[in-house]
């Protein structure tokens, strides 16, 4: 899977050399998180359905459309309840690799190119879901995404957590098992890091971690930014 290349290269990034044999000491219960910052936000316009249909075609369209209406219907919910609905919407996409959507080993898909192809990989769901419920109110401050181990798998995964209150054990969204379930209940993933719009961190435990850089050296989140600020009709990086 891709991600295992992803991993691998960030920890050659940040100076850890042996990130593959450090990966297989974590515990699955040991679960470090960090606030993804951003500012981006999601524009639905009739410039954007446009440029949807003459990208993807009339699928698409409809795909983005009923992302639209699940934004416009749901901001009412409750938190648990938008997490449900939010979880399956995105869950409905077909997974695939990047190299089969995009012709390339990484890359990190925003929510319109993810409907767009009617696809997606793990982190292409996870960043979906954290913008979408971002749009429906729910805090920045109980959204976390992070990149996990699967064990039974033996592959790099990415998932979304939802913390209910600060230092609870949070709720696990995810595209391998489709129910939302508290960490303590997923022995099957272990923590890797967790990064926000500041920083980036190597799990080591539920509170804290160590720090190893910035999070603007990471390409590939720079990288979706830009994109989505030029999806939104604003050019500035």
């Amino acid at each position: 899977m891709a991600l295992s290349l992803k991993i691998t290269r960030l920890f050659r990034r940040f100076g850890v050399v042996d990130g593959r044999s450090w990966l297989s000491r974590f515990a699955p219960i040991l679960w470090f998180s960090a606030t993804l910052v951003v500012a981006e936000g999601i524009n639905l316009g009739p410039e954007v359905i446009q440029s949807v249909r003459e990208k993807y075609g009339a699928p698409a369209v409809k795909r983005v459309q009923d992302w639209q209406k699940l934004m416009s219907n749901n901001r009412g919910k409750s938190e648990k309840e938008k997490l449900g609905i939010v979880n399956n919407f995105f869950n409905q996409l077909r997974f695939t690799s990047d190299i089969e959507l995009w012709g390339k080993n990484d890359y990190w898909a925003t929510p319109i190119e993810a409907m767009g192809k009617g696809a997606a990989d793990c982190e292409d769901y996870s960043i979906a879901k954290y913008f979408t419920l971002r749009e429906l109110g729910v805090p920045d401050s109980k959204m976390r995404i992070m990149y996990v181990k699967a064990l039974q798998l033996n592959q790099a995964h990415m998932v979304l957590t939802y913390y209910p209150t600060p230092g609870s054990v949070p709720l696990v969204l995810d595209n391998l098992n489709k129910r939302i379930l508290p960490a303590s209940g997923r022995t099957d993933l272990a923590p890797v890091y967790s990064f926000n719009g500041d920083g980036l961190w190597l799990a080591k435990s539920r509170d804290s971690g160590r720090r190893i850089g910035n999070s603007k050296r990471i390409s590939l989140w720079q990288d979706l930014k830009a994109r989505m600020k030029r999806e939104n009709g604003n050019n500035e990086n």
